[in-house]
């Protein structure tokens, strides 16, 4: 059963309890990503999640990794556009280890300047691995080419020249500005005594004191750009990108349902006709992404050059034959169990039910329970499918990014 507390100061709690369970895990969740830094910090929410691991006032960064792997635990963290979650999975008896070492890195972190200069090194090195990556360059590209300006097209590792120049005070004004009692939401889940997890969350976070500075977002003013990155490699890689919906819209589960059938699995359209059928590609898929914010849906394929204008008019074709003919019965059944068997799936985990909570209630400040979100896929119905597909794949809105060594726009990828 999931349930909520919230601390006096702000701390929000969300629980759920499985006894069935031998582990448990735990997430701090941060309101703090790239959606909320400007052109001039931009980065500092991923550099402050690499920070918090070198060390405490109490612990040494080998001591806090000696503390984990002394009890066969787990201990991580990522950065996203809208959210920090630094998180912990261990066996049940030792939870109270688990928030310890979490509640002291986000409290008590020295940031030691010698750190953080050799942190930059390792962030720098991250950055050019990410752009090694021609996937997620071209991914990146299509953000700039739809968003624009717009702050959720920021990179979430920043960039070379910001690294480089980071300094220990600008770390802790930005920390200062977005760690606070009223931007932690603390998610439990798996095996453990809940009162118990509740004075736990107390005794670490209950006399923590900062206002945030509360920033609002506004919507994307989607734009539909063509852009090009040249990259000396093999194949092009090309990106169609349409305004999506926004996190918590009604439209969510028929976009989903609609992205399982038309690019979202070894059965879907893009990939039975454009790779199975024909192979002219490896790989090709869709995806929906979404977020408080705003929302897009993006169509990846990567081919030779001399290919991509076939494979880019098959794409547009696939589209045009949903806008004008609908999807069938068959392969809408397909996608929604798909749909619901992939959820389902997803939650075999104490970990995974502590992403799905946590996440949940810093975003949208609701939790829903898998039998909620059942009912909610099987009451999609297939004109809502087709309604959703057809609202967001409007021709007039579509940017295009490609990566590779031959710009293969011209022609072939702007055609309505």
């Amino acid at each position: 059963m999931q349930k909520k507390w919230q601390l006096e100061n702000g701390v929000r709690i969300v629980t759920e309890r499985i006894p069935y369970f031998r582990s448990v895990s735990v997430g701090l969740w941060f309101s703090a990503g790239s959606v909320y830094e400007n052109i001039n910090d931009n980065g500092m929410s991923h550099f402050i999640e690499h920070i918090l691991f070198k060390g405490t006032k109490t612990r040494t960064a080998k001591e806090i990794a000696r503390a984990m792997d002394s009890v066969g635990g787990q201990l991580n963290a990522f950065t996203a556009k809208e959210c920090t979650c630094y998180y912990s999975n261990v066996m049940d008896k030792h939870l109270a280890l688990a928030l310890d070492i979490l509640s002291d890195m986000v409290l008590n972190s020295v940031m030691d300047p010698g750190d953080i200069e050799k942190e930059k090194g390792v962030i720098l090195e991250e950055i050019l691995m990410y752009e090694d990556s021609p996937e997620d360059l071209v991914s990146e590209l299509l953000g700039k080419a739809l968003l624009g300006p717009h702050p959720l097209g920021n990179p979430i590792l920043g960039n070379r020249q910001f690294v480089q120049g980071i300094t220990r005070d600008r770390l802790l004004s930005f920390l200062n500005e977005k760690y606070s009692p009223h931007n932690l939401v603390v998610s439990v889940a798996g095996n453990f005594d809940e009162q118990q997890a509740v004075d736990l969350i107390r005794k670490h976070f209950g006399s923590w004191q900062n206002r945030p500075v509360d920033i609002d977002i506004p919507q994307p003013g989607y734009q539909s750009q063509n852009l090009f990155r040249w990259k000396d490699i093999e194949q092009v890689h090309l990106c169609f990108g349409y305004p999506g919906i926004n996190l918590g819209h009604n439209d969510i589960y028929p976009l989903m349902i609609f992205n399982n059938l038309f690019g979202g699995g070894m059965s879907s359209r893009l990939f039975q006709n454009i790779r199975e059928d024909r192979g002219l590609v490896y790989s090709i898929f869709s995806y929906p992404s979404f977020y408080i914010c705003g929302g897009k849906f993006t169509v990846y394929a990567c081919m030779k050059p001399s290919q991509a204008k076939n494979v880019a008019d098959l794409v547009m074709e696939e589209i045009q034959k949903v806008t004008t003919q609908g999807v069938n019965r068959d392969e809408f059944e397909t996608a929604r169990e798909q749909l619901k068997g992939n959820y389902i799936l997803s939650l075999e985990s104490s970990g995974s039910r502590m992403n799905a909570i946590g996440r949940s209630e810093l975003l949208l400040g609701i939790l829903r329970t898998p039998e909620e979100i059942l009912e909610k896929i099987d009451n999609t119905t297939i004109d809502d499918v087709i309604r959703a597909a057809c609202s967001i794949l409007d021709p007039n809105r579509r940017a295009v990014a490609v990566v590779g060594c031959e710009n293969v726009l011209e022609g072939c990828c702007i055609q309505n």
